[in-house]
């Protein structure tokens, strides 16, 4: 941002406030005024960072996702990084690969907060939103979990940010301030 707006000063918790409602588009565009020019050179600084930084997954996420495949369910990923990174990052942290990824490669109108990825996974599985939830840490999630009658529950473990946990808290069903307290929820 500083590269385009040198006068748009936001704090980290402001930037992840921003990210959590309104979202990263609109974070871009509409708060920091990214042009589509810039927003496409944005995408490319980010998918540049993205190949060369792997994200490190939260303690007790790989015993979650090893459980849930064990137990024969499945894992799909809804993103807003690209399918290549999300792949790359499961792997180098020896997660179990996700029967399908729905990254930002796709078009605007089928990503987060957008309910078709969640519609197409019940279409391709033939499950029913009840047979499903939702694991995210912001509101385009839960945006897009509710547009979709999936059940959604908060990743209250990914900040520490008292605005967002009480959004969560007030209006999500299922909040859980650890990685253990998912675990227990779905396999104890």
């Amino acid at each position: 941002m500083e590269k385009y707006f040198p006068h748009v000063h936001m704090t980290l918790e402001e930037y992840f406030q921003a990210n959590f409602d309104p979202g990263v588009v609109p974070m871009f565009t509409e708060i920091c005024g990214l042009t589509t020019e810039q927003m496409m050179d944005e995408e490319r600084y980010w998918k540049e960072y993205a190949r060369k930084h792997s994200a490190k997954a939260y303690p007790g996420i790989r015993e979650i996702l090893t459980e849930q495949k064990r137990r024969g369910g499945s894992i799909f990923v809804v993103s807003h990084s690209f399918t290549e990174n999300i792949l790359r990052d499961y792997a180098e942290n020896q997660l179990p690969v996700p029967d399908e990824v729905f990254g930002w490669e796709y078009p605007p109108e089928k990503r987060k907060p957008n309910p078709w990825p969640l519609q197409e996974i019940m279409r391709k599985t033939g499950v029913q939103p009840a047979e499903m939830l939702m694991v995210d840490d912001l509101k385009p999630g839960y945006d897009m979990a509710r547009d979709a009658g999936v059940p959604f529950a908060a990743a209250g473990w990914a900040n520490d940010i008292p605005a967002i946990e009480t959004f969560m808290r007030k209006n999500c069903g299922l909040y859980f301030k650890t990685v253990q307290e998912l675990y227990h929820f779905l396999f104890e």
